[in-house]
């Protein structure tokens, strides 16, 4: 962070916001010109502040109803067992999310699916093919009140 300035913190909001704005418009918003800009987000690309850019899809449009978080306990705790499981759970297309927890649980998955149907079968022919897993705790999301991609500013 040290070596952002506020245009670059400014130019981080807004491509946030919409990364599909043009330079011509970024520009106005931090009022330099396009140039500058284009090598400033060039720059920024460069040292890993924007990992990428893509769209935000409605999941329910998708036919992706049903958003289970799934809560994972390895049977053993070894470097090889573990590597095993990320690689295994990171080949999972349902599988959005995934993160190394503190806790009961060692990971906790963010699942999508189109329903409950396709939860069990993810589970069992999915999840049950997984080696390793001790015990996976399901909860499911009854509503989403906020939902957020990106970096609070």
């Amino acid at each position: 962070m040290e070596n952002l300035d506020l245009t670059d913190l400014e130019l981080l909001k807004q491509l946030q916001l919409n990364s599909n704005i043009t330079t011509k418009e970024l520009a106005a918003t931090v009022n330099l010109s396009p140039t500058p800009v284009y090598e400033r987000v060039r720059k920024l690309e460069k040292e890993g502040y924007i990992k990428g850019y893509s769209a935000l899809l409605d999941a329910g449009k998708m036919g992706l109803e049903l958003i289970v978080f799934c809560d994972i306990t390895l049977k053993q705790h070894t470097k090889d067992i573990g590597n095993q499981f990320v690689k295994d759970i990171c080949a999972v297309k349902e599988v959005t999310e995934c993160y190394n927890i503190s806790g009961d649980y060692d990971f906790r998955l963010k699942v999508l699916v189109r329903d409950m149907k396709h939860y069990q079968d993810f589970v069992i022919n999915t999840l049950g093919a997984v080696s390793n897993i001790g015990s996976a705790h399901s909860t499911f999301v009854i509503g989403t009140i906020k939902q957020g991609y990106g970096v609070p500013f």
